[in-house]
C-alpha cells in the first residue's frame, strides 16, 4: 500500500487542521488504527506532522464531531465503531405486537456481477461500466417481507463477497465488509422519496401494484469519506415512520 500524504503534502490552500483531520481520515480509512483502537496522542500527531497541538485538537474535534473518532476521559482517543445495527428503526416500525425492536432477516434473492449504471457511478464516484456486485435482498420478520433491499458495490473492493455462500452473510453486512473485505463504513449519507410500487417489487413485498412504497437511498461511506456502497431500500409507507432527536 502507498503511503498516505502528511500534512504538508496535502492541499496548502486547506487551513492546517483540515490538512491534518484529512490525513487522519485517510489514516482511518486505510486502516493503519482499526475500530476501538487508540490513535496516536496529540504531541505525537503535532511532532510527526510539525504543528501545533492546538492545530492537531481542533482537527481531532472535528473528526469527533463528525463520529469518526471518539474520546474517553483519562485513556486517549479511538476510532469509532458505527452502530448501523439499528438504522431502519428511524424510518420502520420493526417490532412485535409489545413494541420490542427487532432486526428483520435478510434472504439473497439475486447476487451477480454487472456493470455500473449511470446513477450508481455517479453515487460511486466510479466511471460507468466499471464492475461491481450486485445484491438482491429482502428483510423479513416472521417470513413477512417488509423491505426489498437493491446494493451494489465495486467489485475490485468487495470481490472476495463472491466467495462466500449467500446463506453465510448474516442479518448484518457491514461488520462483514470490515472481516472479508478490509473495509470498514464510517458513515452514509440517506435520501427519502416515496413511489408507487411496480408490479415487480410488489409481488416480492406481497403489496398490491401501484401501492405508495418509501424509497432510503443510501450511499455508505468510508472515514475519509469515499463512497464504498450505493443501496435503496423500499418498504411499504404504511409500515414507515421517521424520528429524529431535536435539540
Amino acid at each position: 500500500m502507498a503511503p498516505r500524504p502528511s500534512a504538508q503534502e496535502l492541499d496548502k490552500r486547506l487551513p492546517r487542521y483540515h490538512q491534518v483531520r484529512e490525513m487522519l481520515s485517510a489514516e482511518i480509512a486505510a486502516r493503519r488504527w482499526k475500530p476501538e483502537e487508540a490513535i496516536p496522542s496529540e504531541t505525537e500527531i503535532a511532532s510527526v506532522h510539525q504543528v501545533s497541538i492546538g492545530t492537531v485538537r481542533k482537527a481531532i474535534d472535528s473528526l469527533v464531531a463528525h463520529g469518526v473518532l471518539e474520546r474517553f476521559q483519562g485513556k486517549g482517543t479511538f476510532v469509532r465503531r458505527p452502530d448501523f445495527g439499528s438504522s431502519f428503526f428511524r424510518f420502520f416500525r420493526f417490532a412485535t405486537v409489545g413494541g420490542v425492536a427487532r432486526v428483520p432477516v435478510s434472504r439473497i434473492l439475486k447476487r451477480e456481477v454487472t456493470p455500473l449504471t449511470n446513477v450508481v457511478a455517479a453515487a460511486l464516484k466510479l466511471a460507468v461500466g466499471t464492475p461491481a456486485i450486485r445484491f438482491s435482498r429482502l428483510r423479513l420478520i416472521d417470513d413477512r417481507p417488509l423491505v426489498l433491499e437493491d446494493i451494489w458495490l465495486p467489485h475490485a473492493r468487495f470481490k472476495a463477497l463472491l466467495a462466500i455462500d449467500p446463506r453465510e452473510f448474516g442479518d448484518l453486512w457491514y461488520p462483514l465488509y470490515e472481516e472479508n473485505c478490509g473495509v470498514m463504513v464510517a458513515s452514509a449519507q440517506e435520501t427519502l422519496s416515496a413511489e408507487a410500487v411496480s408490479a415487480k417489487n410488489a409481488r416480492r413485498l406481497k403489496l398490491e401494484a401501484g401501492e405508495p412504497v418509501i424509497v432510503i437511498e443510501r450511499v455508505a461511506m468510508s472515514a475519509d469519506r469515499q463512497p464504498l456502497e450505493w443501496r435503496q431500500s423500499r418498504g411499504a409507507a404504511s409500515e414507515f415512520r421517521y424520528q429524529v432527536e431535536i435539540r
